[in-house]
């Protein structure tokens, strides 16, 4: 006879695993509810998201310089087709020394606590989040 899978009751693994304990990275699209599990909520975007109210965002902080650049930004315009081009100027923009000092706290941040990317754009595979998101997993 096999045996049965062990059944966990995940209601209760926050006293096994408290959520102050698991440091966790992650993106988030600003417009989805807030969670206690997000930890620290960052907006990356330089622009506030349309919609929102800062009480309803419920953020630690906003971080505009981390964000790209407006030109950057414009040229863009969340098109798919650029996203490499995107990708690749936007790690050179952050490598610029007054911008990797944001993303160095950041990345302190992340060693500490949950850290939550917030950003607003409908497409969640291409976003300037998500470059950040990978530099960050990247040590």
């Amino acid at each position: 006879m096999g045996s049965k899978p062990m059944r966990v009751c995940t209601k209760h693994l926050h006293w096994l695993f408290p959520l102050n304990k698991i440091k966790m990275l992650k993106t988030k699209r600003i417009y989805e509810p807030f969670e206690m599990a997000d930890g620290h909520r960052v907006l990356v975007d330089r622009l506030w998201p349309r919609g929102i109210t800062k009480v309803d965002a419920r953020l630690d902080e906003w971080s505009k310089e981390i964000a790209p650049s407006a030109d950057l930004r414009r040229w863009f315009d969340h098109r798919p087709d650029r996203w490499e081009k995107f990708r690749e100027l936007y790690i050179l923009e952050l490598e610029v020394p007054s911008n990797a000092v944001h993303l160095d706290r950041l990345r302190s941040l992340s060693k500490k606590k949950t850290l939550t990317l917030l950003y607003a754009a409908r497409d969640e595979h291409h976003n300037n989040a998500t470059v950040i998101l990978d530099l960050l997993n990247q040590d």
